[in-house]
């Protein structure tokens, strides 16, 4: 009998923890699941116990201690823990084989340096990990000789597509974006968006955060800083380009002037499941793709007057230090005042610029120093 695959799953309740577990109910000869974390959501994250049979569960948001007993009386006969300390504990002593950490945001990252560190692989679907501490993660996983498997579709298509292929051999990564919502919306209407239109992603079902920076395109410049370390190539070399109907999910040129892509409907289960049946392929039914009904495949260049926020972000990556983290947070910052009705949508640009330039920048931070930039850019 084959040994099953161990999985810490990170952001159990969110949409890619949903659909992870769409995998694993496919697969449940191959995978099993060690232990499970949410933000809040205990409900959910009681179900997920119960039909998984996991013993420990975490959840890193709920404070009050009342409601803590109540979750811990709903299942008494597994163990329950709270608070972020308590998960980095597990992550550095439960015996799991991988880790997908999908918690949203900023506040994976010292999961991801967690679970780097003990030496287990990662599958991950946080960017934000190496937005903000790429230049301390990526060495750490070269030194442990740990395994970091990006489960961003477009990231999980370059991997994909560069295969052996050493860095010397790409002459660039061409990460593609749908556009989000407003693509087509007329540059004089953007001060008149309203909450509603700018969740509603074209092609991808996924959280509010991720949905907005669709739209703002603050997501592909977080993602040319993750490819920047996750592929160990300089700036220049990795662009982002308006593909709408995201069959392609991104492509990798070769210096031979060839082209690799990889290519399906879209839907987050395939590249979860190649993160953790790497360097295997497994059978699947989840996602099929139907030649012959695809859309066009149409290419279109990001606009700086529609898309300023991708262009800030694509400047502070280049800037590096603490830069990326604090244009990260200054995002965040202003998606919730968004989202809370206080600033228009065509206003959010603004926030992050004002935030962005009352930061001194340090060239080399320490995690203490990207974790407290991080807390400052929240609280002003």
């Amino acid at each position: 009998m084959v040994k099953k695959i161990s999985l810490a799953l990170l952001g159990a309740t969110g949409s890619i923890g949903s659909s992870t577990l769409e995998v694993m109910r496919e697969h449940r000869d191959k995978l099993s699941l060690k232990l499970v974390c949410a933000g809040s959501n205990y409900e959910k994250l009681v179900k997920i116990a119960e039909e998984f049979d996991v013993d420990l569960l975490f959840l890193n948001s709920i404070q009050d201690s009342a409601l803590r007993a109540k979750i811990r009386s709903l299942i008494p006969q597994r163990k329950v823990f709270f608070g972020e300390e308590e998960l980095l504990k597990a992550l550095a002593s439960e015996d799991y084989d991988v880790c997908l950490n999908a918690i949203g945001a900023s506040a994976g990252l010292r999961s991801s340096h967690a679970v780097i560190k003990r030496g287990k692989r990662l599958a991950l679907a946080n960017k934000e990990s190496l937005v903000m501490a790429g230049h301390i993660l990526r060495p750490m996983w070269l030194k442990n000789k740990v395994d970091v498997i990006p489960v961003d579709s477009e990231h999980s298509a370059i991997f994909q597509s560069i295969g052996a292929h050493p860095t010397s051999e790409i002459r660039k990564l061409h990460i593609t974006a749908s556009g989000g919502a407003f693509r087509t919306l007329p540059l004089e209407d953007f001060a008149s968006v309203t909450t509603a239109q700018a969740l509603k992603h074209p092609n991808w079902d996924m959280g509010a955060k991720v949905t907005l920076d669709s739209a703002t395109m603050v997501n592909k410049a977080l993602e040319i800083m993750e490819a920047h370390w996750l592929f160990d190539l300089p700036y220049e070399a990795i662009e982002a380009i308006i593909h709408p109907s995201s069959i392609i999910h991104s492509m990798v040129q070769f210096v031979d002037g060839s082209i690799l892509a990889q290519l399906s409907t879209p839907d987050m289960k395939l590249p979860i499941l190649y993160a953790l049946s790497w360097p295997q392929r497994w059978a699947s039914s989840l996602v099929q793709t139907d030649l012959l009904a695809l859309p066009p495949l149409e290419f279109f260049p990001i606009e700086a007057a529609r898309y300023p926020l991708f262009y800030l972000g694509v400047e502070a990556a280049q800037e590096g230090g603490l830069l990326p983290t604090a244009f990260n947070a200054a995002n965040e910052v202003a998606l919730k005042q968004f989202l809370d009705g206080k600033i228009r949508f065509d206003q959010i640009y603004d926030v992050v610029r004002e935030i962005l330039d009352r930061i001194e920048n340090v060239k080399d931070p320490s995690l203490e120093e990207v974790i407290a930039i991080n807390a400052a850019c929240r609280h002003g």
